[in-house]
C-alpha cells in the first residue's frame, strides 16, 4: 500500500482536519512573529547592465514571459469549457500574469519600494487564484467559487498592508501558504484535473525561487545571466503549465 493510498484511506472529516490545521498554524505563525520590514537590499540586483538606454535591461527586459504567458493564458481561457467562478479563474489569473509583467518591468527599470508596489499588486494574486481552483477541484467546488474573491482580494490588500505599514507578514502569508496547501491537497483528496502541469509548474516556480536566491552567485558564473532574471524566465514557463491546468478539466476521480 502506498502512502497516497494510506492518506486518501482516512476518513474525509480526518483529510479536513490535517488541511484546517495546517492553515490554521500558518495564520498563527503570521501572528505570533515579529513584524518583517522590507530589506533595502532586495533591491541590489547584481545585473546592473543597461542595453539601448534601459537599465536594469535583462531583469527589465525578460518580463516579456509573463506578457506572453499571460495572453496564451487569456486566449486559453476563452476557448475553455469552463463556465462560471472557474472561468473567472481563468481571467483573473491571466490578467494578472500580464499586470505582473508591466508591473515588473515597471519595477526593474527604478528598483524601490514604492515601484515594488506595483510588481507585488498583480503577482500576489496568482497563487491565491490557483489555491481557490485546487479547493474546488479536490475538496468542494461550492467552496472553492465561495473563497475565490476573498483569497484574491486578501493577498492584495496584503501588499496594501505592506506599503503602508512595511510588514512582510501577510504577504508572505497570502504567497507562501498555498505553495503548502497545493501540494497538500493533491496528497489527501483526489480530483478531476491531471495533477502533472500544476505540480511540474510549482517545482519549476520554486526552481526559480531558488535562482532568485542566488542571483549574484549565478551572474558571477560567466556575467551573462543574473539569477533573478532565471527566475522571470522559469516563473513564467511556470505560469504556461499552472494556466494549463487551470483550464483544462479532465475525467478524473470523483471528490
Amino acid at each position: 500500500m502506498t502512502v497516497l493510498t494510506a492518506v486518501r484511506g482516512w476518513s474525509r472529516r480526518r483529510r479536513m482536519c490535517v488541511l484546517i490545521g495546517v492553515t490554521a498554524a500558518g495564520f498563527l505563525a503570521a501572528a505570533v512573529w515579529p513584524p518583517v520590514p522590507q530589506d533595502p537590499a532586495y533591491h541590489n540586483f547584481a545585473d546592473r547592465r543597461v542595453l539601448a538606454h534601459v537599465p536594469y535591461a535583462l531583469n527589465v527586459l525578460s518580463n516579456v514571459g509573463f506578457l506572453l504567458a499571460g495572453a496564451w493564458a487569456f486566449l486559453r481561457t476563452a476557448r475553455s469549457p469552463l463556465a462560471g467562478w472557474e472561468r473567472g479563474a481563468g481571467w483573473i489569473f491571466a490578467a494578472g500574469l500580464v499586470l505582473t509583467g508591466l508591473g515588473s518591468a515597471w519595477y526593474h527599470w527604478a528598483p524601490s519600494n514604492a515601484t515594488l508596489v506595483w510588481d507585488r499588486l498583480p503577482l500576489s494574486a496568482l497563487f491565491p487564484t490557483v489555491l481557490a481552483v485546487a479547493i474546488g477541484d479536490r475538496v468542494s467546488r461550492a467552496a472553492g467559487g465561495a473563497l475565490l474573491a476573498p483569497l484574491v482580494l486578501g493577498a492584495v490588500a496584503s501588499v496594501l498592508y505592506w506599503a503602508r505599514y512595511d510588514d512582510l507578514r501577510p504577504y508572505a502569508l497570502a504567497q507562501f501558504l498555498p505553495m503548502l496547501l497545493i501540494p497538500l491537497m493533491l496528497v489527501l483528496f483526489p480530483g478531476r484535473r491531471s495533477t502533472a502541469p500544476l505540480i511540474w509548474g510549482v517545482v519549476i516556480y520554486a526552481a526559480g525561487k531558488v535562482a532568485e536566491l542566488s542571483d549574484e552567485r549565478v551572474f558571477a558564473l560567466g556575467g551573462i545571466v543574473s539569477g533573478h532574471t532565471i527566475k522571470h524566465l522559469l516563473a513564467a514557463a511556470a505560469a504556461v503549465l499552472i494556466v494549463r491546468w487551470l483550464v483544462t478539466p479532465s475525467p478524473g476521480a470523483a471528490r
